[in-house]
């Protein structure tokens, strides 16, 4: 798993080294986040010199190719009220790994999924499920929900429960 992670990052600094100068600039300005202004793109655009569809072109681009993996709000859970942050784990039969884990990643209440390799035999389950709830009766019958969508495919699950809040970051560029 390891050398998995190490040679997805020699990609991605291979990617990067591609680049031309605007383009890492614009993954200097946005890698800690976007700007918290209206016009978002348009400030990016009005530091280094182009129009806001350029930097949404470029930014396009990376996002293509790889080297941006994806453009999204990280909303602090805890400040809108959701306190029950847990992971429902399951063991799914892995031929169908990928099916279910699309079905359980578009429920509303789920802000990710994802298939994760098993340690038998302490650990059987192969899909990972983030839920949010204001407590943890209402994270149970989230949970609940998942089951029953998952039906006699749910060979098994769990929830673990928050207890920090860690700072969710990707890898970083010093440009």
């Amino acid at each position: 798993m390891k050398d998995a992670l190490a040679q997805q990052e020699q990609i991605e600094m291979e990617q990067v080294a591609l680049l031309d100068e605007v383009d890492r600039k614009i993954i200097d300005l946005t890698q800690s986040g976007l700007p918290l202004v209206s016009h978002p793109y348009g400030n990016i655009g009005q530091q280094l010199g182009i129009s806001s569809s350029e930097v949404i072109s470029r930014m396009s681009k990376m996002k293509q190719s790889g080297v941006i993996r994806r453009i999204a709000a990280v909303p602090n859970h805890y400040a809108l009220g959701y306190k029950a942050n847990g992971m429902t784990v399951w063991d799914v039969p892995d031929d169908l790994i990928s099916e279910l884990g699309h079905k359980v990643g578009e429920l509303d209440f789920v802000s990710h999924c994802y298939h994760r390799p098993r340690f038998l035999p302490e650990w059987p389950f192969n899909l990972f499920a983030m839920v949010h709830a204001h407590d943890h009766d209402e994270a149970r019958k989230l949970m609940a929900t998942i089951a029953e969508l998952l039906g006699e495919n749910d060979r098994g699950h769990d929830i673990l429960f928050s207890t920090k809040i860690l700072k969710k970051t990707g890898l970083r560029f010093n440009l």
